[in-house]
C-alpha cells in the first residue's frame, strides 16, 4: 500500500495544474518521503519475522488512488488521498488489534505509523473543506 501511494502522490504531485493545486502539489511532494519511510519500516519488520519484501514483478497494485485524469481536478485528487488515507488507517488499526497481546512490535510500529496516516488524513480533510467552501460561494 505505501509504495502504491508513492507512486500516486508522486504523479499527482507532478501532474496537477493551476495555483489552487501549488498548495496540494507541496504537500503531497513532502508525504513521497514519509510513505517511503513507512516502507521501509515495514519491510524491515517483514524481514525480521522471516519475510521477504518482494520487488515490482510480485506487486499487486490495488488501484486504491490514481493519478487524476483532468490535471486540474484538485478536489478529485484531493478526494483520492482521503480515500488512501482512510484505507492506510483502516489496515493499521487492523494490523494492531490483530497483534494485541501477541506480537507488540509490529503493533508499537503500526500504532505510529496510524499517527502519521492520521495527521495526513486531517490535512487533506482540511483541505477538502476549504475547496467545498470556495466552490459553494461560487455558486
Amino acid at each position: 500500500m505505501e509504495i502504491e501511494t508513492v507512486l500516486n502522490y508522486l504523479a499527482n504531485s507532478v501532474n496537477l495544474d493551476g495555483v489552487r493545486a501549488e498548495e496540494i502539489k507541496k504537500s503531497l511532494a513532502a508525504d513521497i518521503t514519509e510513505e517511503i519511510m513507512h516502507a521501509q519500516q515495514l519491510g524491515r519488520r517483514i524481514k525480521q519475522l522471516g519475510g521477504l519484501v518482494h520487488g515490482a514483478a510480485a506487486l499487486t497494485l490495488s488501484n486504491q488512488i490514481q493519478p487524476i485524469d483532468g490535471t486540474t481536478d484538485v478536489v478529485g485528487a484531493i478526494k483520492a488521498v482521503i480515500d488512501a488515507e482512510e484505507q492506510a488507517c483502516a489496515h493499521c488499526n487492523k494490523v494492531i488489534r490483530a497483534t494485541d497481546g501477541e506480537e507488540y512490535v509490529s503493533q508499537d510500529l503500526c500504532t505510529r505509523l496510524l499517527a502519521d496516516e492520521e495527521e495526513h488524513l486531517i490535512l487533506f480533510r482540511g483541505f477538502l473543506k476549504e475547496y467545498e467552501s470556495a466552490s459553494s460561494q461560487f455558486a
